[in-house]
């Protein structure tokens, strides 16, 4: 297997400086956005999801998208997904390892252990998969990009979200032991901790968390903005641009690193 596209020092613009780019949970929410901007760049893109719905919805608005329902939870659908995409490709630039799932809203007294186990396996579980099969093809490439999607709760903690707290904070460490074992090979490996960001999962997460705290939803959005140096949410596509950016020539040097896209996270309770 040749290898694919060498980083080398580059200026200007950022620019992916890759072309095939695989990216679990793609359907929708944060995965979309990031296959949205890789198509941007001219990338070939493969996405897994889950919902086949979504796949096909995803599939109608970008052509160009390879779509491949798959469980990120399931070695047997990944690879199989995985090993149809590398037939076609015969190499791998970037693999963005993003599935991952809100888990419970409790105290830790009311959390069921099937629901961690099920937040601690979509989370975590999945970015290994990810990156397992990631690894020996760039390995034999000598060159490649692993970005993991952490969290600020990977980073802080997070009340009555222990499961998806620990999930993402179990991803920082796993990222930082790939950084160190695979740095030799030419493979950067890196995790983007988004903050709170705009869309339905994080709407779904308000309304539970409110209910867990005895306030009204609008209180708990404002207090969420008010955590933020910048008093705001981030976006979907604000994580997609950290996202191209990671993958690109004038990220050459960067590995190893937990990138915030949040605002600036100065608390985490209100």
């Amino acid at each position: 297997m040749t290898p694919h596209n060498t980083e080398t020092p580059n200026t200007g613009t950022p620019n992916t400086g890759t072309k095939h780019i695989f990216i679990t949970a793609g359907g929708s929410g944060i995965g979309l956005a990031m296959a949205k901007a890789f198509l941007d760049t001219g990338a070939q893109v493969a996405i897994t999801d889950s919902n086949s719905d979504m796949l096909a919805a995803a599939k109608a608005a970008h052509p160009a998208l390879h779509i491949f329902t798959a469980d990120a939870t399931s070695e047997e659908q990944m690879q199989t997904a995985f090993d149809t995409v590398m037939n076609m490709w015969g190499g791998l630039d970037v693999m963005m390892a993003n599935a991952g799932i809100a888990g419970p809203t409790a105290s830790i007294e009311d959390v069921k252990l099937d629901d961690w186990q099920r937040c601690l396996a979509v989370n975590l579980d999945g970015s290994f998969l990810a990156a397992k099969l990631a690894t020996p093809v760039m390995k034999a490439q000598k060159s490649g990009v692993i970005t993991l999607t952490s969290s600020t709760a990977g980073q802080w903690g997070y009340p009555y979200r222990s499961p998806y707290a620990a999930a993402k904070w179990g991803i920082i460490g796993l990222m930082k032991t790939l950084a160190m074992e695979l740095g030799s090979s030419g493979i950067r490996v890196n995790a983007i901790c988004p903050g709170s960001v705009e869309g339905e999962r994080m709407d779904g997460v308000i309304v539970r968390e409110a209910a867990a705290r005895g306030i009204t939803p609008e209180e708990l959005r404002q207090g969420y903005a008010d955590c933020a140096s910048l008093r705001r949410f981030v976006t979907a596509e604000d994580v997609a641009d950290m996202a191209v950016f990671l993958a690109s020539p004038q990220a050459r040097s960067i590995t190893g690193m937990t990138m915030s896209v949040d605002g600036h996270t100065e608390k985490v309770t209100l």
